[in-house]
Parts: C-alpha cells; sequence; structure tokens
C-alpha cells in the first residue's frame, strides 16, 4: 500500500513539471534508444555473417596467410600463400581427403563500357573456384582450365554487376568491357546469391577472371614473393563433409613441410567453416559487448541528470518535506517517496527509449547496408539498465530528503 501511495505523489509530482521532468528523461530515452539500435546492429552483423558463411558450403576449407588468433582476428607471423601451395595441396598423392583446390586473389578496379564506369572487385583464380564455392553460372560458362593456362583476357560477371553496366545482365553475355583499360570478353554471369561479404559490398558485385590474367595484365609484378605467385587466399574443398577435419589435418602437415617450420611456428591458418564460425563469432560479440558499453555510457549521463534534479527538488520541496514529517510521516516514507519518483522518471524513459531504438534499427533497415534484429534480450537489458540507473542515482537524492530535520526543513524559505 505504501508503494502505490508512493507511486500515486511521484505521478503527481512528475505532472506539476512536466517540461523538466521531460527533459529530465531524455538522456535516458537516449541512452535506452541507443543500447538497443546499436546491440540490434551488432547483432544484424553476427547473423550476416553466420549467414553467409553457412552457405558456401558444409566441406570449404580456407587457407589464411598469417596465424589468425581466435578471438581477435589478429594475424601473427604473416607470410605469403602461393600458387605453388595449392597446386601441392590439389595432388592427390600427398592429400587424399581434398577434393578441389582454388587460389584466389582479390584487388579492386575500375570497370568500363561504352561511358559507364564502376568500381567493382575482381576475383582471380583458377577453374575450380565455381565448384568450389558453390557458384552456379546462370547464363553463358565459366571459364576452362585451358584458358586460365592461356591468360585469356574472360570474365564471369556476378548478378549485380552485369545490371549495373548494362540495361538487363543477359545483354552483358558476349560483350566487351574494359578492367583497368584492359578488354575482357563477358563468357558468363553468375547466379544471384544475395546478401553482403565480409566487408559489406554485395555478393553479386564482382567479376571473376582467370588468375593467371589477373595477375599478368590487371597487376603484373605485385604478386611476385621469393616462394612464387603469391595469392590472397586458398580456398579448399574436402571430400565431403565427414572428411574436413582430415583434410585440415592433411593441409596443415603439408604446408608446415613446404614452408620449413616446426609445430606451433605455422605462418599460415587453415580454417573450416566451423572454425571461421567460432573466429567471427567471438569477434561479432566482441563488438556488440563494446558497442553496448558505449551506448551504457549514455544511460549513466541520463542518470547524473536525474540525480541532479532530483537534488534541486528536494531543496525545492524541503517545506513539504517538513510538514509531512511533522504531520507523522516517517523516515522511510520520505525516502521511498523520492526514490519511487527517480525510478518511475528512468522507466518511464526506457520504455519511450525501446521505441526511438527500435526507430533507430528500422532505419538501418532501410538504408539496406545491414539487416537488423531488436532482440527480447536487448530489450530486457536496455530496460533493465535504465530502472537500476534510475534506482542508484535516486539513492544519494532520497536519503538527503529522508534525512532532513523537520524543524529546519519547515524554516525552509
Amino acid at each position: 500500500m505504501k508503494l502505490i501511495t508512493s507511486l500515486r505523489i511521484s505521478l503527481r509530482s512528475l505532472g506539476a513539471n512536466k517540461m523538466r521532468s521531460g527533459l529530465t528523461m531524455l538522456g535516458i530515452i537516449i541512452g535506452t534508444g541507443a543500447v538497443i539500435g546499436l546491440l540490434s546492429v551488432g547483432q544484424g552483423a553476427q547473423v550476416a555473417i553466420t549467414e553467409q558463411i553457412e552457405s558456401i558450403g558444409a566441406n570449404l576449407i580456407f587457407i589464411f596467410p598469417g596465424q589468425i588468433e581466435a578471438g581477435t582476428g589478429m594475424v601473427s607471423n604473416p607470410a605469403p600463400l602461393t600458387r605453388e601451395d595449392a597446386e601441392a595441396i590439389a595432388d592427390p598423392a600427398r592429400t587424399r581427403y581434398v577434393a578441389d583446390v582454388a587460389p584466389e586473389v582479390d584487388r579492386t578496379a575500375t570497370v568500363t563500357y561504352r561511358g559507364e564506369s564502376s568500381d567493382v572487385l575482381i576475383v582471380g583464380t583458377t577453374s575450380s573456384y565455381e565448384v568450389v564455392r558453390n557458384f552456379d553460372t546462370q547464363l553463358g560458362r565459366f571459364f576452362t582450365a585451358g584458358e586460365e593456362a592461356a591468360s585469356a583476357r574472360v570474365a564471369v560477371m556476378g548478378w549485380e554487376t552485369a545490371g549495373d553496366l548494362f540495361a538487363r545482365p543477359e545483354l552483358a553475355l558476349e560483350e566487351t568491357i574494359r578492367i583497368n583499360r584492359v578488354p575482357f570478353k563477358v563468357i558468363g554471369i553468375l547466379e544471384e546469391k544475395g546478401g553482403r561479404g565480409f566487408g559489406g559490398r554485395s555478393r553479386d558485385d564482382l567479376i571473376v577472371v582467370p588468375l593467371s590474367t589477373f595477375q599478368a595484365r590487371l597487376f603484373s609484378g605485385r604478386f611476385v614473393s621469393e616462394r612464387g605467385q603469391r595469392v590472397d587466399l586458398i580456398n579448399v574443398s574436402a571430400i565431403d563433409g565427414n572428411g574436413v577435419d582430415q583434410a585440415v589435418e592433411e593441409i596443415t602437415w603439408l604446408l608446415r613441410e613446404r614452408h620449413n617450420i616446426k609445430y606451433g611456428e605455422d605462418d599460415f591458418t587453415v580454417a573450416s567453416q566451423e572454425d571461421i564460425l567460432g573466429i567471427f563469432g567471438q569477434i561479432t560479440s566482441i563488438f556488440t559487448i563494446f558497442l553496448g558499453a558505449i551506448a551504457g555510457i549514455s544511460l549513466l549521463v541520463g542518470g547524473i541528470g536525474i540525480m541532479n534534479i532530483m537534488l534541486v527538488s528536494v531543496t525545492e520541496r524541503t517545506r513539504e518535506i517538513g510538514i509531512r514529517k511533522a504531520v507523522g510521516a516517517k523516515r522511510s516514507d520520505i525516502l521511498w517517496q523520492f526514490l519511487v519518483e527517480s525510478v518511475v522518471l528512468s522507466i518511464i524513459g526506457g520504455v519511450v527509449g525501446i521505441g526511438f531504438g527500435w526507430a533507430v534499427s528500422m532505419a538501418v533497415n532501410t538504408s539496406d547496408l545491414l539487416t537488423t534484429y531488436v532482440s527480447p534480450r536487448a530489450v530486457l537489458l536496455a530496460v533493465s539498465f535504465s530502472m537500476a540507473v534510475g534506482l542508484f542515482f535516486g539513492i544519494y537524492p532520497a536519503s538527503r530528503a529522508a534525512n532532513l530535520n523537520p524543524i529546519e526543513a519547515l524554516r525552509y524559505e
């Protein structure tokens, strides 16, 4: 009953100063909205990465240069991977659980067609790329091993890239485009994948060309190392989903032998789909926590604002407190009144902040940059934190009001 009475008095007091109450809640509204909005962005990024990795197939293995540390994504002991490494891995006499291999290099280049130009991701790889990375050529065909060996100037375009440069993707077939001013004949259009890659680029906004052509005609001299023709990444397809672990072990020992390094000194990372999910899951979790912590600062600032206004309220209502004590109000009654008033401010601000955070999340969705997710957990966390802030920052003003001497309070003008 005491709580209900305190709540009624608090609402009446807040209603008497609507403008001040609204401005006080503004900090909580912004803080709660920021927590929900930023957590939804972090969760959306995590879901997008998970969906992309899962879509490439359960038997795909990635080999990266350098040792990638789980949890941070930091790269140590970097050393180049080479096309010769990929050819050794593809040798059935050395790896029994490997089905196919496709080395890869990626760079952004300017692509032009009849005066229209666009910056596009150019992927240089071998003819195995289509199978290893689970791409289907919807129109035309993929380039052959013979064309790759001959450094043929042929290109397979992503669906979005073809649509950007031509009125319709199918019109790109058999046309000649220029990549960094070098002419290429379009021989195929990849199926539309949808979604976005690790760097936020559309998965359909790319052009695939033969690796030898990429290194000899587009970026000549930039991929030579002491070990051979340097590549950015090696894609490996295991014979099936059950053979992934064995393939990873075979590749690891083979590369240690080729790079002349011992156990524990790896200058490369062999990662299966599960490993990649674990690495990126830890990174995005840290990223989400970081965003939530930044947003939490806004809530703390809002809590300081509540404490400041509550202290002002105690000063303004000193005589009222004295009268209430004089007619029999206990110290706990005064404490509850001001504490409930502080918590009510934070709860109302938190509820309004939920709507603000949802609006931020929807705004990001409409921008087509990322699909965000407002989870019940994020809402519960934001509202609980806002309530805790109101309670914490309301304790001192409430205690100060409860400890006022009634005689001195009655004399206060």
